[in-house]
């Protein structure tokens, strides 16, 4: 298995236990992303780091009535979530989908890049979604490192998008995960 695939399914399973942690109460929650509340965030993770993830690994786009579903009206929604990712790793756990590049409808990058980006919304939105719910969001702190890398590489595309806002500053002590954060605009 590749490196890439270890982060994803690290994060994948940090993502699905803070999923199972929220109450349908705090779904109308805030979130620290702009406009965003605890259901809409919730939703966005479900759709890109679980179905889309599984789709880019496929090859296949997202189906309408996926892209306008709210995941969250389900009661065992983060049941369904954690399901989805594991899917979604088993799709990307074969060979051929590390291989060429994947469209993204204009343009295209290499699939371990399109994993990359991934990787870093799955934990980067899932530690949002930890904040929100007063949970935590841990990685091993080689995943840190490498989605420190994933971070710095795009940071200035994201910003370009207002994915990102401006890196702050790293508190003393601070791990890679920490960093990545801190690059990223969080503020950790």
């Amino acid at each position: 298995m590749n490196e890439i695939h270890a982060h994803l399914t690290a994060c994948a399973a940090e993502a699905a236990r803070v999923s199972r942690g929220i109450t349908a109460e705090q779904l109308a929650g805030p979130t620290g992303c702009t406009d965003w509340t605890v259901r809409e965030l919730a939703n966005h993770l479900v759709l890109y780091t679980a179905h889309g993830l599984e789709h880019r690994a496929l090859r296949t786009e997202l189906p309408d009535e996926t892209v306008r579903r709210d995941f969250t009206a389900d009661a065992d929604w983060s049941e369904r979530y954690a399901a989805q990712l594991d899917r979604a790793l088993a799709a990307w756990a074969k060979p051929e989908a590390w291989e060429g590049d994947v469209d993204l409808g204009g343009s295209a990058l290499p699939a371990p890049e399109i994993a990359a980006m991934l990787l870093a919304e799955l934990a980067l939105h899932g530690w949002d979604l930890a904040r929100a719910t007063d949970q935590e969001f841990t990685v091993p702190e080689e995943t840190g490192r490498h989605l420190l890398g994933v971070v710095e590489r795009y940071a200035e595309m994201y910003r370009e998008y207002q994915g990102f806002a401006a890196a702050v500053t790293v508190p003393a002590g601070g791990g890679a995960f920490t960093r990545a954060l801190a690059a990223s605009g969080r503020t950790p």
